[in-house]
């Protein structure tokens, strides 16, 4: 089952927030299963109402996605490494093929565009060291036009949230 939204139609016009949004997204946050007529018995609003403002949100691209978050140590992913990435040469045409290679592996779950000493920061899950080691050695750093890589262990996670709206 695909879990990313029809986004086409999304509205490029702001979207106004009410109470009972915030109320449906915060319900949503901690629990994506969350049935629409528990919500509209939490947010005291009928379940016509609470599926519409849902639709609404997702057509509005408020609410991008649902998904199930795994323990990443349960599915054999137990090593995190953030590697920052600088490349080489910094033109569009340049950036553009890192990012289409960094779509292309797996063991890259988040990339972001930053500013400072790197141009990007990764987000990367292995197994093991060894796991790691390949894909550092065989994939990242053979990707085009790779400058610097630093890799950082994660030792430990004090804190993780998917939580926007509190």
């Amino acid at each position: 089952m695909n879990s990313t939204l029809h986004t086409e139609q999304t509205t490029t016009a702001p979207i106004v927030l009410d109470d009972k949004d915030l109320a449906i997204l915060r319900l949503l946050q901690q629990n994506a299963k969350t049935t629409v007529k528990e919500i509209a018995e939490t947010i005291h609003l009928s379940t016509s109402p609470v599926h519409e403002r849902i639709k609404r949100m997702e057509q509005a691209g408020v609410i991008k996605q649902y998904a199930a978050l795994l323990d990443p140590s349960k599915v054999n992913k137990g090593l995190m490494v953030i590697c920052y990435v600088s490349l080489k040469q910094h033109d569009k045409g340049q950036g553009l093929k890192f990012i289409q290679i960094i779509q292309e592996m797996n063991e890259v779950i988040e990339c972001y565009n930053i500013s400072g000493e790197f141009d990007f920061m990764l987000k990367v899950v292995a197994h093991n060291m060894d796991e790691y080691y390949h894909f550092h050695v065989n994939k990242l750093s053979q990707a085009e036009n790779i400058g610097h890589v630093q890799s950082v262990f994660v030792m430990g996670v004090i804190k993780q949230t998917h939580v926007l709206v509190n």
